[in-house]
């Protein structure tokens, strides 16, 4: 009985294991041939994102095209739109430095009077616009009246002299004369025409004219204080019943038609600046006006706190958009010695979208904006340091009208009334 039951035992512990070896084996190549799919898709999908990485890579030698627009040769006759080859040219470097606006000061006067007064008359105030000559105050004054008599009895005096030498030439004529009286009268003459000279050339001195001395004798004689120089009234200190001397200025004119900008140079450029060298001046209130100057002085002296050197530059100032104390930015021009680079004009180089374009002409009638990477700029030309190759043709002028339409093109496309 024990034996029969010890190989009913054995008979259930075999069919069990191999149950248990089959499912087992079972699930190994299960995995195994799950695990063998996983590697392949792996390796499918590596290759697939190999060949997109390649293709991205590809794409990114490409030139970047940020959108085009079709232009026809007349409509771009018509806005202004000029193509034309890309160049290689050498562009001159340039030294940046900041200054400060100031007036000319070889063109500023200040005007007072030549001798003592009241002044009774103000024909100017400040801000306005002189002219050489113009009188800008009056002046009563008690030193001009005693010139006055003397010039008016000077006069009187050669008006009795010629007489009395006429009188006697005619004495000596009818031999009721002798010849040395008319010697003598003709010595006096000469002696108050001297004098009556000596008494205008003071009153004009003073700043009368001749023309004042011309009117009646007798009325009283006003000093008129002119402006030396044509000007802008800068200053103005002239107030009626105040009295005014030659040590006490009453206005102060500047001719603003040209002025300075003090720049600092720093220690570093100083070789490469010298007096009479080119200079373009720009100001923040008028960023797309540049002035073109040049530097008229050079400091001997370096700053030792800041290791600059003052260098004055001379400017024109058409419309007096400049004024004193205004800050200013000057470039200084530097020769051309850099290996030529392809370079384009400034208004040919568009922000858009916040990259830097250019627009290409692919065909006659159509444009490229493609963007490109700028290098330094002088004399009004961009570099460009890729992007745009020597040969290709591209619009030099006309680009922001190209650019608007673009821009009108996309506009009209987020509607969906695509052109």
């Amino acid at each position: 009985m024990n034996k029969k039951a010890i190989i009913i035992g054995l008979i259930l512990a075999l069919a069990l294991g191999g149950g248990l070896y089959y499912r087992s084996h079972h699930d190994e190549k299960e995995h195994a041939g799950h695990t063998e799919a996983g590697h392949r898709a792996e390796k499918a999908g590596g290759h697939e994102e190999g060949k997109e990485h390649k293709e991205g890579e590809e794409g990114h030698e490409e030139h970047g095209e940020a959108g085009s627009v079709k232009m026809t040769a007349a409509v771009q006759k018509e806005n202004g739109v000029v193509v034309a080859a890309a160049k290689k040219q050498r562009l001159a470097g340039s030294v940046s430095a900041t200054g400060k606006v100031e007036a000319n000061a070889d063109r500023i006067a200040h005007v007072s009077p030549r001798i003592s007064g009241k002044i009774v008359a103000v024909r100017a105030s400040l801000g306005d616009s002189v002219a050489a000559g113009q009188a800008l105050a009056t002046l009563d004054s008690v030193e001009l009246g005693e010139a006055l008599n003397r010039y008016r009895q000077s006069k009187t005096k050669l008006a009795l002299a010629q007489s009395n030498m006429d009188r006697i030439k005619g004495l000596v004529e009818k031999k009721i004369a002798a010849r040395k009286d008319i010697l003598q009268a003709e010595t006096d003459f000469k002696t108050a025409q001297a004098e009556l000279h000596t008494d205008e050339e003071r009153l004009s001195l003073y700043g009368v004219s001749s023309s004042d001395l011309a009117g009646d004798n007798h009325k009283r004689l006003l000093l008129p204080v002119r402006s030396p120089i044509g000007g802008i009234i800068t200053e103005k200190h002239a107030i009626v019943g105040e009295l005014s001397d030659p040590s006490k200025s009453l206005y102060t004119v500047a001719d603003l038609s040209s002025v300075w900008v003090l720049v600092d140079i720093n220690e570093k450029d100083l070789a490469k600046v010298h007096k009479g060298q080119g200079a373009i001046v720009t100001v923040g209130a008028f960023p797309d006006m540049k002035l073109k100057g040049r530097i008229t002085y050079i400091a001997d002296l370096v700053d030792e706190a800041t290791r600059t050197v003052k260098a004055r530059v001379e400017v024109a100032n058409p419309g007096r958009k400049l004024k004193p104390e205004m800050f200013a930015t000057v470039e200084l021009a530097l020769a051309a010695d850099a290996p030529p680079v392809v370079a384009v004009p400034e208004d040919a180089l568009q922000d858009l979208d916040g990259k830097k374009v250019v627009f290409v002409a692919e065909q006659e009638a159509e444009f490229a904006a493609r963007q490109v990477q700028a290098g330094r700029t002088a004399g009004g030309m961009v570099e460009i340091v890729s992007g745009l190759e020597e040969g290709e043709r591209y619009a030099t002028k006309g680009a922001f009208i190209l650019k608007s339409e673009l821009k009108k093109g996309e506009v009209v496309d987020e509607h969906g009334h695509g052109k």
